[in-house]
């Protein structure tokens, strides 16, 4: 219990203390998913490795990490949820699992993504 009287939101059928409290996990984690951004992408850029390597797939990882935080934050952002930037998400986590998944054919997947 908040010990304050919850008044209900007409407009999402919640309270009022159960929105702030959504808005304030939100944040705390739109916060937290930046420094994994940070980290992750410092990361990736740090690491030599090319196509071909012994450690390419490893990069790879630590890509798929990257665009699952920008899926994230897509999901967790203010307002409607921008549907041309989750698409564009999705995309990228395909392509990439792709090569960790080739029995599944996630490339078609990533490429119906795209197409009108």
């Amino acid at each position: 219990m908040l010990g304050t009287t919850a008044f209900l939101n007409p407009l999402t059928s919640r309270t009022i203390a159960q929105t702030e409290m959504n808005d304030q996990s939100r944040q705390t984690i739109l916060a937290l998913s930046r420094q994994a951004h940070d980290l992750t992408e410092t990361s990736y850029q740090a690491d030599p490795a090319v196509k071909g390597d012994p450690a390419w797939a490893e990069k790879q990882r630590m890509l798929l990490a990257d665009m699952s935080l920008h899926l994230l934050q897509t999901a967790l952002r203010e307002g409607e949820l921008d549907t041309a930037r989750l698409q564009t998400n999705l995309f990228s986590i395909l392509k990439i699992s792709a090569a960790f998944l080739p029995e599944k054919s996630l490339a078609l997947y990533a490429d119906a993504m795209i197409k009108p």
